[in-house]
């Protein structure tokens, strides 16, 4: 058997038609979804990239490897210290490495390790291909490498190829030349002006007024992406230009999926192949007045696609059960005969799946620490999150939200279901103290985000904000960020 891992950043699983959207963005992840099984309730314990893929390939939660942000302390895989040999066992444990060692050739077409200076990335390896763009590549960067690696080894067996391709991420770079396959289809419809008109009257980097976010190399905001006509959200034809150029960014790379299927067909392998599609995090689109970016820890950002057809498997077409995306890890590995690792936090669900029982867990803990500093518990209906940091973000302490009813977050009933916002907490609280039981340090790296200067992505950005806020006449959010007292 080969094992091809289709890795598409930034990919939202409910802007797929497998999952549902309204609008053709994924004709080919469709089709192979069909022949395979869908999760439709799969998480990254912490997103975004560089924490959400140490997690994968890792087989452990960010609390327990010390990466949970991009950069800082937090950005870096937790040494081994005195007990390190010549060579550091840590890595005998990651995925790759055990797939490795059920007698794979492993194989990367991606530029994670450089992009994010995780360099131990590569160690589970024995091939690296870095297109070199530093997570600006798209599809037509990356088929080039794929399909001269495919035609040269494909037909050999038990190989397994991580493919990485960035095309839904901002800036949203599909060429021009493809055109817009949804001019003429409406964006989706919960947000309407009223939505929007909400979302300008507050504030936040990548947020209705502040689109285009801003770096201190910029030395102010930025004016444009190559798709998007204004820098800001004015109303409801600004959003569908928006999530047009995002929903283009899923049918550029789908398109290579296709390709894809091709390839393997034409070699005569694609049966014999194990195919997972997924991604590293989603993205928000206007909830939480977020648009385009990745910022909080929530189950718009940190619910991925995770789609599987493995040969000879008779599973279901759909499981609903809330799983992270390091017990499909686990499940691979057991399902190639590996023991999964004592101080993995993947769950392998190998034998439920195989024998259709009930599996899954009773609640799930979702971080972030990139844009802000949240922790987010998802449990029944409810999503509850904790705010550390606000990363200049109009966020309150404690929000919580019923994803059956008001899926996209517009109302925060914390004040109405306080009976829920209590056994919210108390899982919360409940995880972190059987993390840190486990843990083989005592620190927790959210407080070491935080005692750093807070999240990456807004450090040293507030005298910034403050300049841009004032000159667009938002005195009061000036005044929350400062009563925040938040360290920048």
């Amino acid at each position: 058997m080969r094992i091809l891992y289709i890795d598409i950043d930034t990919l939202r699983l409910d802007h797929l038609g497998c999952y549902g959207y309204h609008r053709d963005t994924s004709p080919n992840i469709d089709r192979i979804a069909n022949e395979g099984t869908i999760f439709t309730n799969c998480y990254c314990s912490d997103a975004p990239c560089l924490p959400s893929l140490a997690t994968f390939f890792t087989g452990r939660f960010g609390i327990h490897t010390g990466i949970v942000g991009h950069g800082g302390t937090a950005a870096d895989l937790r040494l081994t210290g005195k007990s390190r040999g010549f060579e550091d066992v840590q890595y005998n444990t990651f995925w790759v490495n055990l797939i490795r060692r059920a007698g794979y050739h492993t194989v990367a077409i991606t530029p994670y390790a450089e992009r994010h200076s995780a360099y131990w990335f590569y160690a589970p390896f024995k091939e690296i291909y870095n297109p070199g763009k530093k997570g600006m590549e798209i599809a037509a960067t990356v088929e080039p490498y794929l399909e001269k690696w495919l035609k040269e080894k494909g037909r050999e067996d038990n190989w397994f190829l991580h493919l990485n391709t960035w095309d839904p991420h901002t800036p949203y770079r599909t060429p021009m030349s493809y055109g817009n396959p949804f001019e003429d289809e409406p964006p989706p419809s919960w947000i309407n002006n009223e939505i929007i008109k909400e979302h300008r009257n507050s504030y936040g980097p990548r947020s209705a007024r502040d689109l285009l976010g801003f770096s201190v190399e910029e030395k102010y905001f930025l004016k444009a992406f190559p798709r998007i006509l204004s820098s800001e959200i004015r109303n409801t034809d600004d959003y569908k230009n928006w999530i047009d150029g995002y929903d283009t960014g899923i049918r550029y790379a789908d398109d290579l999926v296709g390709k894809i299927e091709i390839m393997l067909k034409d070699l005569g392998i694609y049966n014999d192949t194990l195919i997972l599609i997924s991604s590293d995090h989603g993205e928000s689109q206007g909830e939480l007045n977020v648009y385009g970016d990745h910022a909080t820890a929530d189950h718009i950002v940190n619910r991925i696609p995770m789609i599987i057809k493995w040969p000879g498997k008779s599973w279901n077409k759909k499981y609903d059960n809330l799983i992270y995306q390091t017990d499909i890890a686990a499940t691979i590995v057991e399902g190639l005969k590996q023991k999964i690792p004592d101080n993995w936090d993947g769950i392998s669900f190998f034998d439920e799946l195989e024998n259709n029982e009930d599996f899954g867990r009773d609640y799930l803990v979702i971080c972030q620490n990139a844009w802000s500093c949240q922790r987010t518990v998802i449990f029944e209906n409810w999503s509850l999150i904790r705010t550390y940091h606000t990363g200049m973000k109009d966020f309150p302490d404690i929000m919580l939200f019923d994803r059956e009813k008001d899926f996209h977050m517009t109302k925060n009933i914390v004040e109405e279901k306080q009976n829920f916002v209590e056994k919210g907490l108390k899982l919360l609280n409940e995880w972190h103290n059987e993390m840190m039981k486990v843990s083989d340090s005592e620190i927790d790296p959210m407080w070491t985000v935080i005692k750093e200067g807070g999240p990456l992505h807004s450090r040293g950005m507030l005298e910034l904000y403050i300049k841009r806020l004032k000159e667009t006449g938002r005195e009061e959010a000036v005044k929350k960020i400062l009563q925040r007292n938040e360290p920048y």
